[in-house]
């Protein structure tokens, strides 16, 4: 086992005595840095940007090679952690919390977690699982004073864990599974822009999406009681990689019996999981992925009308159109019209 303690007054901190204790090379460009690790301890990268606003997203993309242990003891900044695991999984409890405390902390699931100053953070990780972790840090001192964040709008409970600048209390929020979430971090890490202002500003934009989506749920959720399914985790990854086939060929013509097939879940199955993750039935999410590819091809093809209807599988223009326009509040010859119209520049004499 390998038991790694960090004691920073920032993530660089941090990162940077993780490196003095299982090794690595630690490099930056453009204020990313990367951990590049590979050795006996563990295999893969940790990489981490700072904004000047408070926030600090800490991604993980690393295979440890014995069970690790992380004592963190956040006294010097101690920021607001709002979890994801888009890979594996990993455990998590306050130091002075006995162990049959631990908490899992699963794929897709959205966590929150905040510290007193005088308790220590204590996470799990096994060996030979390869973890894509992405963390989102709030220093609550500077992002109250940086950013028009509209905090007040909080739920009480969030709204007090911002507002505790002095670290009094500590926090824990589990939520359920959020699908949608695991596509915007998937899209983050797909940020591959050759300038590195462009890319580090790009990926700045989705952690604001992503950190807006975790508040959200907390908001969604402490409203209301959390959704109930028989679903296991291997079963709702099963129904999101079939989304995002269903999202990258839309014209294929397909059923729910087709798909049940596929997928190796029953009917039933599949329409509890896509109500789960989609809040839409198969059929419901299948013509909401083809209108909106409809959308972007009027918008950024030279396609007629006719051409968009064949290539996004329906056979009907009179009824694409019908549900275009209910959609979005347009008709597709209206809207094509309106994306395609030439600009008109004035040039002062």
């Amino acid at each position: 086992m390998i038991e790694i303690k960090t004691t920073g007054s920032s993530t660089r901190d941090n990162v940077r005595q993780i490196q003095t204790q299982i090794g690595g090379d630690l490099t930056e460009r453009w204020g990313e840095y990367t951990l590049i690790v590979n050795n006996e301890n563990a295999t893969g990268k940790i990489q981490f940007i700072s904004y000047d606003w408070g926030v600090t997203l800490l991604e993980y993309n690393i295979t440890f090679h014995k069970d690790v242990v992380f004592e963190s003891n956040y006294s010097e900044f101690n920021p607001i952690r709002f979890y994801y695991c888009l890979e594996g999984q990993c455990a998590h409890r306050f130091k002075n919390q006995p162990e049959s405390d631990i908490k899992t902390i699963e794929q897709f699931q959205s966590v929150i977690i905040a510290n007193t100053d005088e308790t220590a953070s204590l996470g799990y990780f096994s060996k030979g699982v390869k973890l894509a972790i992405n963390v989102i840090q709030i220093t609550r001192r500077k992002f109250l004073k940086k950013r028009l964040n509209g905090v007040e709008e909080l739920n009480k409970k969030l709204y007090k864990v911002f507002m505790d600048t002095d670290h009094e209390k500590r926090f824990s929020y589990f939520g359920s599974y959020n699908l949608k979430l695991a596509n915007k971090i998937s899209a983050l890490r797909k940020v591959r822009h050759n300038n590195g202002m462009i890319r580090i500003m790009q990926i700045e934009g989705l952690v604001y999406e992503i950190l807006a989506m975790h508040i959200a749920q907390h908001e969604k959720e402490s409203k209301s009681s959390l959704p109930t399914t028989s679903l296991l985790r291997r079963e709702l990854k099963i129904i999101r990689d079939m989304a995002n086939k269903i999202a990258q060929n839309v014209s294929k013509d397909y059923t729910l019996e087709q798909l049940s097939r596929a997928s190796g879940l029953s009917q039933a199955k599949l329409q509890e999981g896509f109500k789960l993750l989609y809040a839409r039935t198969v059929t419901e999410y299948i013509r909401h992925v083809r209108l909106e590819a409809a959308r972007d091809y009027l918008s950024k093809s030279d396609m007629n009308i006719s051409q968009v209807v064949y290539s996004i599988g329906f056979s009907s223009r009179s009824y694409f159109s019908k549900i275009f326009k209910n959609k979005f509040g347009i008709s597709p010859s209206e809207f094509q019209n309106n994306v395609k119209r030439p600009l008109s520049l004035e040039v002062g004499s």
